[in-house]
């Protein structure tokens, strides 16, 4: 469900002509694939990295090879006129498959969920919290949109903690309005249980519509910058995870596993209080500590060797024998 909720794009509008409405609507569906061929890749792709993907050409024939469904959202058709929106659903497999073959580095793996606070220096707080209807579809960062007043991310955790466990989620993110009609900017902060972690500034938006945009944009570029994986090494490590209880060793072998950056995972013992783990990684120890930081855990080296941890109820160190 998630996969297709990402390889789909929504909302694109065509108005084509032709001797007969089923001609036009051919050729809608046709023009829909490409602008959303381009879309999705923008989705999964850094700017930078697509100017230098010259062998990338995408036009008619590689869209209609990636696309799997048109679906209609909205039609007017009648006198060899065909108008409307369409979602464009993508075949997974054969979008990976271009975009490695071309080597063009992305990623369409999701960002830990977050719940999304709005705040506003502009005197905004209750028109920037009501233009968030719900979250922008399709993007990487999936978010819960919080009707809470009064949080801000230097609040204590424990006490935030308590709003971000009505939604499951051990992230929040906060959106902070400034600037007036024509010219709004948002500050973006992400906070987990290691602290706060400024995310950026939104380009400039006339509209508060163009503006939730402008946040989507931000937040992916973000998890992408985060997220792409450019080293084809991998570092393998044994490490323990430490933890209290069983539902912590579940989230806390979810975050391992669902990280982009970790591969081949295993779990060689287990036991009541902790497990011993092995995985792959790619990139830098840094990045690795970043992610799963994001998603809660707490990556140490002790006397024992790597440790993780829950940043909720993390332990005191295990001493070596």
């Amino acid at each position: 469900a998630q996969d297709q909720d990402v390889y789909t794009i929504r909302g694109i509008a065509v108005d084509e002509q032709a001797q007969t409405v089923a001609e036009a609507q051919q050729l809608a569906f046709a023009s829909a694939r490409l602008a959303g061929a381009q879309r999705l890749i923008e989705r999964f792709t850094l700017p930078e990295d697509r100017v230098a993907a010259t062998d990338l050409i995408i036009d008619q024939v590689l869209a209609d090879r990636m696309a799997a469904a048109v679906d209609v959202e909205q039609e007017v058709a009648g006198a060899g006129r065909y108008r409307g929106l369409l979602a464009i659903v993508y075949n997974p497999v054969e979008v990976r498959a271009v975009l490695t073959q071309v080597g063009l580095p992305f990623t369409d793996s999701l960002a830990p969920e977050a719940v999304l606070f709005t705040t506003a220096s502009n005197g905004m707080d209750l028109a920037w919290n009501l233009a968030w209807e719900e979250s922008p579809k399709g993007s990487l960062v999936p978010l819960k949109i919080s009707r809470s007043a009064g949080y801000n991310p230097e609040m204590p955790w424990q006490v935030l903690q308590e709003e971000l466990s009505l939604y499951g989620v051990q992230r929040a993110i906060f959106a902070n309005l400034r600037g007036a009609e024509g010219s709004y900017r948002v500050d973006l902060v992400s906070v987990t249980p290691s602290g706060p972690r400024r995310i950026g500034v939104t380009r400039r938006a006339a509209t508060l519509e163009e503006t939730i945009e402008a946040v989507a944009v931000r937040l992916n570029d973000d998890w992408k910058q985060t997220s792409i994986i450019r080293d084809t090494t991998r570092t393998l490590i044994e490490a323990t995870v430490r933890y209290t209880s069983l539902a912590e060793w579940i989230t806390l072998r979810n975050a391992l596993a669902q990280s982009p950056l970790v591969s081949n995972f295993q779990t060689r013992a287990i036991a009541t209080d902790g497990a011993v783990v092995a995985f792959a990684f790619a990139g830098n120890g840094q990045r690795l500590t970043a992610d799963l930081r994001d998603r809660g855990v707490v990556i140490n080296a002790e006397p024992i060797g790597w440790v993780l941890t829950s940043a909720i109820s993390a332990a005191p160190p295990i001493e070596s024998e």
